[in-house]
């Protein structure tokens, strides 16, 4: 199955919008919050940035930034411009009233308590995956604003189905609990089952926490492929995110009619860790067969995960069943790094104490091959990796993916969402 071809979305037509949302949304004297995503994403974000600046400076009161980061690193000042496309200069000469800030999610006090989630409905939201109460903490800063708009793009993803709208709140700036609920959730009901996939428990339960918050939200939903912007969704609701689902399904999900065996996969360059360059096995993981293997090639790649390598170091990667089986022993940690370990070992069985993952994956980056064997990993020296070696030998059983992370691969007869 082709993917559809759509046009650019072009600057103009972008101006006209944002014109349409000031005036449908009420942006005139208003203290603005816009929620973005980090470098991982790939978005026009220094498209917006500046056009918002255009359309809204001199409506609104205020226009700051908030980089929903997750748990992932703090970016520097100048990681903070290069996301949204300015240099020092810029900013002090054009944009100085803006802020431009990052979501401490490494600080207690960034959060406040907004919510529960009962046990009740846990379990009726999660088809009874999960029978637990939820605390719902956001970060505070955002009760400073009138309007939050939330800007980014649309694309399949492991935890939530789809990623862009309410994602970006929980897990973009949310307390650790509800992020450890939402993610150990998405391992639970793995990555095969979920990624793609428009409606999912993980979806319903990051909406439901999204009713929480008090301030309007306005999104801005964007559907990106390697051409560029070719779709922008604006609402106050479901509706615009529905539709940035639709035509994403289309431009970022590629149908492979048979399984493959092999798959070097080798992921885009702005994934610095493999923390978020395991998406390259994410996206890849469903067209290949039983048995097989993908060998994540990412030369660039120094560390496991910037942020949580002492715990990985303690927890290696296991397959789901695994961990079910031995939570107490494991009852320490945060279970959103448990669900990260166990979507990049994949599906498998743990029977009489032994796990068999469904397909092995293979690291090949500067990650030493010792540290790869101690986490559980295979590994393969990235300097054995002849690419044009691996593309010749292409056919229906091996296939080369360039710049994976974005893009998810499925089997044609799984096109069921």
């Amino acid at each position: 199955m082709n993917r559809k071809k759509a046009e650019l979305v072009t600057q103009e037509q972008i101006k006209v919008e944002l014109e349409k949302a000031a005036s449908q949304f009420q942006f005139n004297d208003k203290k603005i919050l816009v929620i973005i995503p980090d470098n991982t994403r790939s978005a026009p974000i220094d498209v917006f940035f500046r056009l918002i600046h255009e359309s809204y400076t001199q409506r609104a009161r205020c226009i700051d930034y908030l980089i929903a980061l997750g748990t992932h690193p703090i970016l520097s000042e100048d990681d903070k411009l290069k996301r949204v496309g300015i240099t020092a200069l810029q900013k002090k000469n054009l944009y100085d009233d803006v802020k431009i800030m990052n979501h401490r999610w490494d600080r207690q006090n960034t959060f406040i308590k907004i919510g529960t989630i009962s046990e009740a409905e846990i379990e009726e939201l999660t088809e009874g995956l999960l029978k637990e109460r939820a605390e719902i903490s956001i970060n505070r800063m955002i009760f400073d604003y009138d309007r939050v708009i939330i800007l980014g793009p649309v694309f399949p993803h492991e935890i939530a189905g789809f990623s862009g709208s309410n994602k970006y709140l929980f897990p973009g700036i949310c307390g650790w609990d509800f992020t450890d609920v939402t993610h150990w959730l998405g391992a639970l009901r793995t990555n095969m089952k979920t990624i793609g996939m428009k409606d999912t428990p993980q979806r319903r339960l990051i909406d439901r926490a999204a009713h929480m918050v008090g301030v309007p939200l306005v999104y801005f939903n964007l559907v990106v492929d390697r051409e560029g912007l070719k779709g922008l969704f604006i609402g106050d609701g479901n509706d615009a995110w529905e539709k940035a689902v639709d035509l994403s399904a289309q431009l970022n999900i590629i149908y492979e009619k048979r399984p493959y065996s092999k798959i070097l996969s080798i992921p885009s360059k702005k994934y610095d860790d493999f923390w978020t360059g395991a998406k390259a096995f994410y996206k890849i993981e469903p067209v290949v067969e039983d048995g097989g293997t993908i060998v994540v090639y990412a030369p660039h790649i120094k560390d496991i995960s910037i942020t949580h390598r002492e715990v990985i170091k303690e927890v290696g990667f296991h397959i789901k069943d695994y961990f079910v089986a031995n939570m107490k022993r494991y009852a320490k940690y945060h279970r959103a790094v448990l669900a990260y370990s166990a979507l990049v070992k994949g599906a498998g069985t743990f029977i009489d104490d032994r796990e068999k993952p469904r397909i092995k994956i293979v690291l090949s980056s500067a990650v030493p091959e010792h540290y790869c064997r101690a986490l559980n990993l295979d590994y393969i020296d990235p300097s054995s990796i002849d690419i044009a070696k691996w593309e010749n030998q292409e056919s229906k059983s091996i296939k080369v993916i360039h710049d994976a992370g974005e893009v998810l691969y499925r089997l044609t007869q799984a096109n069921d969402g």
